[in-house]
């Protein structure tokens, strides 16, 4: 067989940029948030818009390296905690302003890729969740809820209509999401680090925090090679756990999820999809994946408490990508890669502070690019004008996912849905 590439394919595509040296000497700052991911970016760049540019980010390894540099790429509204269980946990009118928080997130990304000019492959062509079982109440459900308590409307797709777009008989109805795009994730996240930059926030990439602590009124941030006194902080380090604040690092599951590219299939693309959306379907365990501009296929999929190689990863998700496109027998796969999310117990994002100036934002799980923008902009304007908006995630605090017990509650949870998922599917034969 051959080898795969090491490097995934958003960083073998990534826009070239240069690189920020490391955190050097003692600097001063007014902010200072660890993780370069989209958590730590966006919260960056809402403090530079609203004018707070004494900002300093500090990342363990490069911009985008963890989940937000590995994931599919969608931007859609919602959270991993469905909208049927935020509405009986919140309330009506609590679970809408909530949840509105990403719809209006997924704009202001649209707004910020255009405004910044990010180079990063944005396709505006909604989302596909098409039905794995023949019945269709699923959708139904799941439509009227969202048109009758969040205001959003979408559209049905029936099953021939669907098979037009997407060819495969694997599945039968479907639902349409207007309010949808989907991008390279990577090159998304280094357009948001040069925005701000650009602005004024200043970036250190390979600046390990190995230490954090308070004193005197401020927070000392130490690295091997220089310290940084700050008079807040801000936690987004998301799955990649920085063990600096033993209750933040014990409230979330790092969890693996898998991804993969093939070669570029040319026509054979197009005699799969007729849509440029992208597409996930009904099941608990799903797929999810789009086509990519230059004619490759992304596909990605299962979750797990185990990092895998690439040809592991390789191996799972061709297996996945042949039950819906068997025509793709053959392909070859040039690219798969592993990446790790924070997960919560309560499959909410954890946005938080403790009085001090100490901040968090985590656990985003599956859907996490409308989710950071929003928790971004929560924060920045926490920290710039005193807004008390983050206060609505107050119910989802830090709870104890009691680690290694939680990571086998994780799998056991995923293997009894995914089998939920067999049986219903062998039952309609």
């Amino acid at each position: 067989m051959k080898q795969l590439p090491i490097p995934s394919y958003y960083r073998t595509t990534a826009t070239p940029y240069e690189h920020h040296a490391p955190l050097q000497g003692r600097q001063d700052a007014r902010v200072a948030i660890i993780g370069g991911g989209f958590a730590g970016l966006n919260t960056a760049l809402g403090l530079a818009e609203r004018g707070v540019r004494d900002v300093v980010v500090l990342e363990r390894e490069q911009i985008g390296f963890g989940a937000s540099g590995r994931n599919g790429g969608f931007v859609f509204g919602g959270y991993s905690l469905g909208e049927e269980a935020l509405r009986n946990q919140l309330g009506e009118q609590r679970a809408r302003d909530v949840f509105q928080l990403t719809t209006a997130a997924v704009q202001r990304i649209r707004e910020r890729v255009a405004r910044y000019a990010i180079p990063c492959d944005a396709v505006d062509q909604g989302v596909i969740w098409a039905n794995w079982f023949r019945d269709p109440n699923v959708l139904r459900r799941r439509q009227r809820l969202l048109a009758d308590h969040y205001g959003v409307h979408w559209d049905w797709l029936p099953q021939e209509e669907l098979r037009e777009l997407v060819r495969s008989e694997r599945y039968y109805d479907g639902l349409y999401e207007h309010n949808a795009l989907h991008l390279h994730p990577l090159n998304y996240a280094i357009g948001l680090a040069s925005a701000a930059v650009e602005q004024g926030v200043r970036i250190h990439e390979e600046s390990d925090v190995w230490r954090l602590r308070r004193q005197n009124n401020h927070w000392l941030i130490s690295t091997p090679q220089g310290e940084l006194q700050a008079e807040h902080v801000v936690l987004a380090c998301g799955g990649y756990l920085a063990g600096l604040h033993r209750q933040i690092d014990r409230a979330v599951l790092p969890i693996a999820t898998y991804v993969m590219v093939t070669e570029p299939l040319g026509e054979r693309l197009d005699e799969c999809l007729q849509t440029r959306a992208a597409i996930y379907d009904t099941r608990f365990a799903f797929d999810y994946y789009r086509p990519l501009p230059d004619k490759r296929l992304l596909w990605g999929g299962r979750i797990s408490i185990r990092n895998r190689s690439a040809s592991a990863v390789q191996r799972m998700l061709t297996r996945d990508m042949l039950r819906v496109f068997s025509a793709l027998k053959g392909v070859r796969i040039e690219y798969a890669w592993s990446g790790l999310m924070s997960y919560a117990r309560h499959q909410m994002p954890q946005i938080g502070s403790s009085g001090d100036g100490l901040w968090w934002a985590q656990a985003f799980g599956g859907n996490g690019l409308a989710p950071t923008c929003a928790a971004g902009e929560l924060l920045a304007s926490a920290i710039a004008e005193g807004n008390t908006g983050w206060k609505q995630f107050a119910d989802y605090g830090l709870s104890h996912t009691y680690k290694p017990l939680g990571f086998l509650g994780a799998q056991a949870n995923y293997w009894w849905q995914e089998f939920n998922d067999w049986f219903k599917t062998s039952l309609e034969g």
